[in-house]
């Protein structure tokens, strides 16, 4: 697994576990979902995201609990801004996002934009 990949699974379980989790935790529930990495990978994943301001260990208390520092919708548009960011011509590629949306989105874009 690369470790954007690791990155999203591990935000995907904190947001769906608020009180937090531990590592341990953390490479239970990868588990699951099929070969699970070392703790120490997934202690350094959760270390990495805390350095990103993504992640926030909880105060005290052994084992450590980590918790997601940001909504999973701010992480996303986080995502797409540095999409965005990457893009030579940045008008072409919103003009290729906006053309392919749905109306409903399309609507609610033009709600934010007024």
């Amino acid at each position: 697994m690369t470790r954007a990949r690791l990155e999203g699974a591990v935000m995907d379980l904190l947001w769906d576990h608020a009180e937090g989790l531990t590592a341990a935790e953390v490479r239970t529930l990868l588990h699951r979902k099929g070969a699970p990495p070392a703790l120490t990978t997934v202690h350094t994943a959760l270390t990495r995201l805390a350095a990103k301001g993504r992640v926030r260990p909880a105060e005290g208390g052994r084992p450590r609990r980590f918790r997601a520092a940001v909504t999973r919708e701010a992480h996303t548009a986080e995502l797409l801004r540095d999409l965005l960011g990457s893009a030579p011509d940045r008008e072409t590629v919103l003009a290729a996002f906006v053309g392919g949306i749905s109306e409903t989105d399309s609507a609610a874009l033009r709600r934010l934009l007024d």
